[in-house]
């Protein structure tokens, strides 16, 4: 290992080396998806036949949760926001056992393929469309933002140094995304998942011991110096005013996880493609449990990649999503951690943006046209293969946006505007949960678009006159917004009277 650690040093991280790493990791994502869409039907597409073992489930959904922003802004996070993010963790955990306990019985309880079928025998079709309506524009805005900061990453690696324009590489990779999940939808997308998430954490645990090597530490010292780090304070407790306040922050994640995950046609197909209930129980559990390891390795590391910086006297960068691919690429590592740093950052933008455009599809095709009781099977087939490709234009065009209007952090970008645009639909399903009224859907529409509203002004408003921010529990103050609303537009279910 010796030998060969010092071989690999004197190489220097090239675009073309870039170039291999991605066409061979690409070769062995279309093997796999071509092997898993065999006979794929649109059951197959959908939800997976229902054929999912647990613990299949449990591996795909670890690269579906760590998405490509996860992998580049989490550890880069650390200089701007400590540990905090593990607060968020917290609150993700407590999220994952509201969803496995509560949602799971239902969806299962009731078959459903989407999500929104719930509200349609809630409420009515209206309210089913709304629901769906607002799922398609959180998940177009979320998705095409985890994809754009990969983007830009691999501008800058190698189109930048070839002198091709980002639309290019923009092209190319939505091209990839959109021909391995053409035939197989969630079917294909657990084994490819899997393969993914493998190379994300093994990925992270190779820079990991690497920089250790590098800067002279052994596991013990690595411990401490992480733990003894400016960087590493976790626990906010002091200013509730502070937008990391500890109750703050758990409460948002909470939120967060339940309308992002349990409310969320994207990572809900493959919990929903697993044979029963208590399979899907248990990978969700596992995943939560999975997920707490996982964001303590990213921390840990942005902790090192800033020591490194330090030691090296490199650059510091200007953005805190820059600092792991100038370490991994130009810090003067071996050639072997910018060829990991490649493979882990496309197998979780391949993860999250394949799942993000079958569930688009998935949506559009079941909730919008109601296409599975219009249609037999040969012509929905046609159309959700339409529906696919649209929706993947609809994607790139969204990148083009993000590319002039981007400027923050992306993972904070993400939740914040999550908190927007999930509210409405954690709104209406806590509602269909804990009332037994019925709304007037005529009236709908004005509660859906003045939740967001409110929930900004809200936000506005105790910033100025208290100097109080509200951060990521802002997801919930929308939700309430939306449920006052609709009960101020609700009225006796005549089935129960």
């Amino acid at each position: 290992m010796t030998c060969f650690y010092c071989v690999v040093k004197i190489f220097v991280m090239s675009p073309y080396i870039v170039l291999l790493t991605l066409a061979l990791y690409l070769l062995l994502l279309f093997a796999l998806s071509r092997f898993s869409s065999r006979r794929a039907d649109n059951a197959g597409f959908f939800i997976g036949n229902r054929r999912t073992s647990w613990y299949m489930a449990t591996l795909a959904m670890i690269g579906a949760a760590m998405s490509g922003v996860t992998y580049i802004s989490v550890p880069g996070s650390v200089a701007s926001d400590d540990f905090s993010y593990m607060q968020m963790v917290v609150g993700f955990t407590i999220g994952q056992f509201i969803v496995a306990f509560l949602l799971v019985p239902l969806f299962y309880r009731l078959r459903i393929v989407s999500l929104y079928e719930y509200l349609d025998s809630r409420f009515g079709v209206t309210t089913h469309r709304w629901g769906a309506w607002c799922f398609l524009l959180a998940k177009i805005i979320g998705s095409s933002l985890k994809l754009y900061v990969v983007c830009v990453v691999m501008q800058m690696l190698v189109f930048d140094h070839l002198n091709i324009h980002f639309m290019w590489n923009l092209l190319l990779t939505m091209s990839v995304v959109y021909l391995y999940t053409y035939r197989g939808g969630v079917s294909s997308l657990i084994l490819t998942d899997s393969l993914q998430s493998l190379c994300l954490v093994g990925s992270v645990v190779v820079v990991i011991w690497f920089i250790c090597r590098e800067i002279g530490l052994s596991f013990n010292d690595t411990f401490e110096v992480v733990s003894n780090s400016q960087y590493s304070k976790m626990w906010f407790f002091d200013d509730p005013s502070s937008k990391y306040y500890f109750w703050k922050m758990v409460s948002g994640g909470a939120l967060c996880l339940v309308a992002m995950t349990g409310l969320d046609q994207d990572m809900m197909q493959r919990n929903l493609s697993c044979r029963t209930k208590r399979d899907s129980q248990i990978n969700i559990v596992l995943t939560a449990l999975c997920q707490i390891v996982v964001i303590a390795l990213f921390l840990a590391l942005g902790v090192l990649l800033y020591e490194y910086i330090d030691l090296k006297s490199l650059p510091m960068p200007v953005r805190g999503d820059d600092a792991f691919a100038l370490v991994a690429v130009n810090g003067g590592l071996p050639l072997v951690i910018g060829v990991v740093f490649v493979v882990g950052l496309i197998s979780s933008t391949y993860s999250a943006a394949g799942s993000a455009l079958i569930s688009l599809t998935t949506s559009f095709t079941i909730d919008i046209l109601d296409a599975q009781r219009r249609y037999e099977e040969s012509a929905l087939k046609r159309l959700r293969k339409r529906i696919h490709f649209v929706m993947a234009l609809v994607m790139t065009l969204m990148i083009i946006l993000f590319e002039y209007f981007a400027d923050q952090s992306a993972i904070n970008l993400v939740f914040k505007l999550a908190g927007y645009t999930y509210g409405p639909i954690l709104g209406m399903f806590v509602y269909g949960m804990i009332s037994k009224r019925k709304i007037k859907e005529n009236l709908l529409c004005w509660v859906v678009l003045i939740s967001p509203l409110m929930s900004y002004l809200l936000q506005l408003f105790v910033a100025k006159n208290y100097g109080y921010y509200i951060g990521f529990e802002l997801l919930g103050y929308n939700a309430l917004f939306c449920i006052f609303g609709l009960q101020l537009i609700s009225k006796p279910n005549e089935e129960t009277v």
